[in-house]
Order: C-alpha cells, then structure tokens, then sequence
C-alpha cells in the first residue's frame, strides 16, 4: 500500500511495533528516522504537532503511537477463530517466557499485547540479567523476541477490553473489537507509567511530556528538559539526557532513593538536581514551555523553561481492563500463590502486574515460566476429568 510513512527513532519499542504490524499484514511503508534526520522531525512536528514517536501517516490520516484499533482498521486482515488453549496478555518478559513454555508443551497459544518488551524496552542499561554483563533492554527483548518467533505462537499486537468467563471458557474482547476465547489465561500486562495528575497533563503528552526517553530523547537535542523522580529509572533517564539536551534538570519530591553510582555520575554530568521540590503546574498550549515547582518545606516557587518533561516517579498496575474478575490487593496487584494460580480457576498471572515483591527482569520470566507450566498442568486435570465421565 502506497504512501505510508512510519517516524520512528532507533531505540523506540512502539515504533517497532507499528512496523511489525504492518510487516505482519504485508503494508509497505516509508522508514523515516527523526532522531537522526531533523528536517524530517520538524516535518513529523508540522503534521501531527508531536514531538513524540511514533507517528504513522496514510494519506490525510495521521495516527500518534501504537493505535491497535485504527491501525486494524486501516490495515487488518480477519484473525483466525478457534479455541485456544491459553492467551498470554502482555510480551514482556514474563509474558514472552510463558509463551516459549506453553508453545513447549504444544499448547495452542496466543499473545496479546500492545507492545513487545513492556517495561524492559525502557531500559538504558541491564546489568543484573544473568548471561550478561550489560545489555540494553531493547537487545534483551529482542533475543526474547526471536526465540518466541522460532515456536507456532500467534502475537497479536492489540490491547485487552474485557475479560470474562463463560462456563468453561475464557471469552477475550479487544480494543479492535475482535475476541478470542480460550480454556486458560496467563495474565502478564505489567506496569504502566505513573502520571503527576496535574491540569493539562494528557494533553501535552507527546507534545513536551515523556513517558518514554528511550523513544523520544532524540527529539529533544539541544533543547532544555527537565526528568521527575528520585529512583534509578529517574537518574539513568536524566543521565542519558544528557547526551541530547542542552540542560538537563531533575525533580525529586523528596530526597534521592538511587544507587549511589548514579547520583556521583548525575553530579559530574552537571545535571541540575531539585531536592524536595513537585511539579504544580504545566505551561504551554500547542507545546510545553515550561513549568511551575513549588519546594515543600518552604512552599516558594521556581519556573523553569523547559521543553521536554520526562515521568520516572513509578508504575501502576495494568490492571483496569480486569473490571473485578480476579482478586487484588491493595496497591492493585493481582493476588496468586506460590503456583501463580490466582482466586479463578484457569486464569494464572505473572510478572510485576502480581503481588510477587521483587520487581526484577529475572523473577517476572521465571514467573512467566511457572505460570505456564501451571496452566498446563490444568489443562492436563481438565481433559483427564472430560475422559473420566462416562458418557
């Protein structure tokens, strides 16, 4: 199909994700790099008013970041029916694991997700992940990625509605209005980005407000920023910032909780650091310009003109689309056992939408690893009570 363009930047997970999309349903499309090309990001910039990627464009139709749904509409091809064994929802670490494990024991297997990686793509930098002194996230899920893609599992890139239970089966609905249905779930949607909950928040993401600094750094070369949190993610993205930015300035709501290797590294880079400060208001209409911090001991006020505000003060659970039909606990973390069994017969979940404590790439892929080999097992106690009734 003649005449699609994808603007995209090198590291940029959902950005590859369009590009598999199409790939998948046989679209031909323009790859247009704008953290290297910068006539083409003030161009990317003109037609969709995002200084984020990834911008597809079709003719007069413009589509800001993975749309599953408009980008099915537009490109789609009908999906198989069936009954499948298990759906995995979500292709992270957790959920790509489940899924060589269930492909394994030649379960019929789907996987839903937004986007392969989840949480891992974010990263600059892993170097906890055994086998490996270093690698980036991108290249950690990537060598995930290929080793899923050498079983027959189907990857769907698209996001859950609903989820319910009818009888024996597991009925799956999609943004994109298609469904699946299934004997067993392994639920591994993880994390998502906290927001600051300010006015106007949701309108500039995208348009000056980040989510994503691996994606979007390029974008903002040269260009003032400022990173918000105090934790390991906040210091790396400010680090990394550095490399892009004409001035990089970090806002921590109370006192710094990283390594210490990253705060000595943010002090030689010269990042300007802003100790028990918080973000209250957001300027700018067609853009970020700048914003408002108020210091909570003494309550006096700083704006800093910035074009560029990167989130990094934690995640919250995935969780919304479940709409009460398994238990959670406090924080909104899906409650399992040490078996990743939850309180539904036939649904299992794993990675860091659960309750499990350690947060880390390596626990949620054993994670992802138990919950299939317990979705097995119950399909195995299913088809074994089906032959035991006599007919």
């Amino acid at each position: 199909m003649a005449g699609v363009k994808v603007y995209t930047t090198e590291s940029c997970p959902y950005c590859r994700m369009v590009e598999a999309f199409l790939k998948k349903h046989d679209v031909e499309y323009e790859h247009i790099d704008v953290g290297k090309d910068r006539e083409a990001a003030r161009e990317m910039i003109a037609a969709s008013g995002q200084r984020g990627v990834p911008v597809t464009i079709f003719g007069d139709e413009v589509i800001v970041g993975f749309d599953a749904k408009r980008l099915r509409e537009l490109f789609g091809t009908p999906i198989e029916g069936g009954v499948y064994d298990t759906v995995i929802v979500g292709a992270g670490p957790a959920g790509l694991t489940a899924a060589v494990y269930c492909a394994r024991n030649l379960m019929k297997t789907v996987v839903i997700a937004e986007n392969i990686g989840g949480q891992a793509t974010w990263s600059w930098a892993i170097e906890n992940y055994m086998g490996f002194s270093t690698i980036t996230g991108e290249e950690l899920v990537r060598k995930f990625e290929e080793q899923v893609r050498g079983f027959d599992v189907r990857l769907e890139l698209d996001s859950v509605r609903s989820i319910k239970k009818e009888g024996d089966l597991f009925v799956i609905t999609m943004v994109s209005d298609h469904t699946y249905r299934c004997r067993t779930v392994i639920l591994a949607s993880g994390k998502e980005p906290r927001k600051i909950g300010l006015p106007g928040e949701d309108r500039l993401i995208g348009k000056g407000i980040s989510v994503c600094a691996v994606c979007d750094a390029p974008l903002f070369r040269d260009r003032p920023v400022a990173v918000v949190g105090g934790g390991n993610a906040a210091l790396q993205t400010a680090i990394e910032m550095t490399k892009f930015a004409s001035s990089v300035a970090l806002i921590v709501r109370s006192a710094l909780r990283c390594d210490e290797v990253y705060a000595l590294q943010a002090e030689k880079e010269g990042i300007r650091v802003f100790l028990n400060q918080e973000v209250t208001e957001l300027h700018g209409d067609a853009g970020l310009t700048g914003i408002t911090l108020r210091n909570r001991e003494s309550g006096e006020e700083t704006v800093l003109n910035v074009e560029g505000l990167f989130l990094a003060i934690g995640l919250v659970p995935k969780t919304g689309f479940l709409d009460n039909l398994v238990a959670l606990n406090e924080r909104g973390e899906i409650l399992i056992d040490e078996n990743s069994e939850t309180n539904v017969p036939g649904l299992f979940a794993a990675g860091d939408v659960t309750c499990v404590r350690a947060k880390q790439i390596i626990v949620a892929a054993g994670e992802g690893a138990k919950a299939a080999i317990s979705a097995h097992e119950y399909l195995g106690s299913e088809r074994l009570e089906e032959r035991m009734v006599c007919p």
